[in-house]
């Protein structure tokens, strides 16, 4: 049980490495948070470091999550598969993204979360999250946007869930319920210049 509870700390802890933060500093010197959008997301990371650090943000960012989840593979107390575990999965994704959003190591102020919600998607449902995904490199490429790709995937994100591939854990629905909500609440200024056509 001590190991159980130890694991949401790191959960958090984990999702608040700031990837784009650290490598913006390391490869290039700067603090993207002052640059471009100010996002410290992999977004950002495209347009101000680099198509190869963008890349790798992106990797570092999504690898929070997926592994934020799988610490659920460390404890002992719920069955693998049963709801009670599921449901374990989704606090400790959860988790990881608030660290992203709010990081401890980078004065609590992080990325929109959509990466590491794209890596806590793939550990807890493969199919769901690459359909989502799917919306969101066709949208893009279409607009060219990437908020728009991003709001049209996770929009899309509990179709896929619930009605077609059926999910039967209700802790699963109640995340791709979740997922559109949060990251409307951090895409607020996106949406706003989405509808005014400002939006890049």
């Amino acid at each position: 049980m001590v190991l159980l509870w130890m694991l949401f700390p790191l959960a958090y802890l984990l999702g608040s490495i700031p990837s784009a933060v650290w490598m913006g500093k390391g490869f290039r010197g700067i603090d993207l948070r002052r640059h471009g959008s100010g996002n410290a997301g992999a977004t950002n990371a495209f347009r101000v470091l680099g198509i190869p650090i963008g890349v790798a943000v992106l990797i570092a960012d999504m690898l929070k999550g997926f592994l934020a989840v799988s610490l659920s593979e460390l404890q002992h107390v719920f069955i693998s598969g049963s709801q009670g575990w599921y449901g374990l999965r989704v606090l400790l994704g959860i988790l990881a993204v608030t660290g992203h959003v709010f990081p401890v190591f980078a004065h609590f102020r992080g990325g929109k979360g959509v990466a590491t919600l794209a890596g806590i998607g793939l550990a807890l449902h493969p199919l769901s999250a690459l359909c989502a995904l799917g919306v969101y490199v066709l949208i893009f490429l279409v607009t060219r946007i990437s908020s728009a790709g991003s709001l049209a995937a996770v929009l899309s994100y509990p179709l896929w869930m619930i009605w077609v591939f059926h999910t039967e854990m209700r802790y699963l629905w109640y995340f791709s319920i979740l997922v559109p909500l949060l990251v409307i609440l951090t895409h607020r200024s996106n949406i706003v210049r989405l509808f005014r056509g400002k939006e890049a």
